[in-house]
């Protein structure tokens, strides 16, 4: 396992993140807290020092699990966990933004890992109600006490996130270093705003459902998924009805080029998003041990730029306006001197103009 500096911190994290969504029974389909501690072991063996959880997953089991876990080397890990979501539907502020719920929440949380601090602390969805001076300052506040490292972002608009690093930069408050977003061969939507933001902004991203559900891992090719499966799919809010022909089609490209390469098909599914980027830090996840090992050796897996340009074929999308736009109309803006200009800045146009 290599290391990469999260976003523009100093902050080092494994090249892979361990999501602990899976760590716990209480949602129905999770591991045991016996194959918890396998899975973290393995993991913590290859080298993995970055997990991810949140305050809901599994009710709060995941948190508490996680946090025995590391309790005897709890320097050694960076531990990210969120806040918004409701932790009580009959009260208006157990969920959302506001800083009243970034209070509670976070201590909380902190009792339930066992932690005096947190490594990565993350908004897990955007409320539109709270302001974002409200938001960043509470947080900052967080930052100042000592309970919070860092700060990152999940499942938000482009335009938030920019707002916000944009102001915090006015006032001398703590900046989101990352970025987490949904991201996978079958979900490429991100590609549009969310990515490049992120590579403008500096920020690091994790890539949370980077098999898409199992979808891509061959989990569901020609068969019915089991309670559990489903379970995980309503969970993160992908029912079956995201078993598109489209979708499905992606899938068995994925297992007919991972049998040409010798690799399974999460192996390969992740060692696309891992070639997307270098600020691209897949969530890995699994139930089960061996499900954990098979996908460490994707760290084993390079593409070639001919298995690349397939992917891209049968999974690419419109980026819409204006970016496919503005790949048309370099000699507009340019006349003929595009190629001439050396620039990284380059890129968000040269990407849009090869999915033409």
């Amino acid at each position: 396992m290599r290391y990469k500096l999260l976003g523009k911190s100093g902050l080092r994290v494994s090249e892979l993140c361990l999501g602990a969504m899976t760590f716990g029974e209480t949602w129905g389909w999770g591991a045991s807290k016996e194959e918890c501690r396998k899975i973290f072991e393995t993991f913590v063996g290859a080298g993995g020092n970055f997990f991810d959880t949140a305050n809901i997953y599994t009710g709060g089991e995941s948190e508490e699990i996680l946090g025995e876990l590391i309790a005897a080397e709890r320097e050694r890990y960076v531990i990210a966990t969120k806040y918004t979501c409701s932790r009580g539907s009959g009260d208006p502020n157990a969920g959302g933004n506001q800083r009243k719920n970034i209070v509670q929440s976070l201590e909380a949380s902190l009792k339930r890992l066992g932690t005096e601090y947190i490594d990565l602390y993350m908004v897990h969805a955007w409320d539109f109600l709270t302001p974002v001076e409200e938001v960043m300052r509470a947080l900052d506040d967080q930052v100042r006490a000592g309970k919070i490292l860092y700060l990152g972002i999940t499942d938000v608009p482009a335009w938030v996130v920019a707002q916000a690093n944009t102001l915090v930069e006015r006032y001398g408050w703590s900046p989101f270093v990352a970025l987490s977003l949904q991201y996978n061969l079958i979900e490429r939507t991100s590609e549009r705003e969310l990515l490049p933001m992120a590579e403008a902004l500096g920020l690091g991203v994790t890539a949370w459902s980077p098999l898409a559900a199992g979808i891509l891992s061959g989990k569901y090719s020609g068969t019915a998924s089991t309670s559990a499966e489903t379970g995980r799919l309503h969970a993160i809010n992908m029912t079956e009805a995201w078993l598109t022909e489209r979708n499905q089609t992606i899938a068995r490209a994925v297992q007919q080029m991972a049998g040409e390469i010798g690799c399974s098909p999460a192996q390969l599914a992740l060692a696309w998003i891992r070639a997307q980027s270098p600020s691209l830090i897949p969530i890995v996840s699994a139930r089960k041990n061996s499900q954990l090992q098979d996908n460490l050796a994707c760290l084993d897996i390079t593409l070639s730029a001919e298995q690349l340009k397939r992917l891209d074929e049968v999974s690419r999308i419109e980026l819409g306006f204006p970016l496919d736009f503005l790949a048309t109309a370099q000699s507009l803006v340019y006349g003929n001197t595009f190629d001439s200009i050396d620039s990284e800045r380059r890129n968000i146009l040269l990407k849009a103009g090869a999915k033409q």
